[in-house]
């Protein structure tokens, strides 16, 4: 029996063994120093989102250069180079949304999409530059209760049409968006094409289906929907619909 088991325990790691001696492909790469020409009198602070168009343009969503109304100098500079790393225009110079940047998508129509963890908001912006849509909003100095965000336990439930903190936003075949709402409410939006809020689905918690700091979300061509439950140390994946 001793010896049976010593053999089933060599074929069994046999291929293991030839997994492990063969090497993965390599992935080529240039890497080119310094790509990003910028002005003289413009500087990038923190880097916190990146995306092309399909123009090869790209795009840089930055933490600094201007002073923010959430978190004082730290805020939020949408910048676009060519394909050649050529400074071509900031976009959105003071928009009221900026705050605190987050991340930058581009989707199928070279459509720009921001998420602005400080001031709570998601903005769709044209190609062009000019400001389509925008979900959520921040806190007003005439608001009863402004200063930073709190966290009680348990959080206090989550508003439709409003953020706290929101992270990532993904899209599906039907040009339907996801958003993850992401450091305190922990769950994911959807709205539709035009803007409509559809639902929401996701809750605080570490169990199956409950979310712990939504970070980054995608979608696949079958509509499933991958949040990085960044909390939780894992992937969910919920169905889109």
């Amino acid at each position: 029996m001793k010896r049976f088991a010593l053999a089933l325990a060599i074929f069994i790691a046999a291929p293991l063994v030839l997994f492990a001696q063969q090497t993965a492909p390599e992935i080529p790469f240039d890497s080119v120093p310094n790509l990003l020409k910028l002005p003289p009198d413009l500087y990038l602070g923190e880097v916190s989102g990146v995306a092309v168009n399909s123009k090869g343009h790209i795009f840089v969503f930055s933490r600094g250069n201007i002073t923010g109304s959430a978190y004082a100098a730290s805020a939020a500079q949408l910048l676009e180079f060519g394909s050649d790393g050529k400074f071509l225009r900031e976009i959105g110079h003071n928009l009221y949304a900026w705050a605190f940047a987050h991340t930058v998508k581009i989707d199928k129509e070279d459509n720009i999409w921001v998420t602005d963890k400080g001031s709570d908001m998601v903005v769709k912006l044209t190609p062009d530059g000019r400001v389509a849509m925008v979900f959520g909003r921040k806190q007003e100095a005439s608001d009863e209760k402004t200063g930073p965000l709190k966290h009680p336990n348990p959080p206090l439930p989550p508003v439709d049409g409003m953020f706290r903190q929101v992270t990532d936003v993904a899209w599906d075949a039907a040009g339907d968006t996801f958003i993850s709402d992401g450091y305190i409410n922990s769950r994911v939006a959807k709205v539709d094409k035009n803007g409509k809020w559809l639902k929401s689905f996701g809750e605080p918690g570490d169990q199956p289906g409950q979310l712990n700091t939504p970070h980054s979300i995608a979608t696949d061509a079958q509509g499933n929907v991958y949040v990085a439950n960044r909390g939780n140390a894992r992937i969910e994946v919920f169905d889109g619909d």
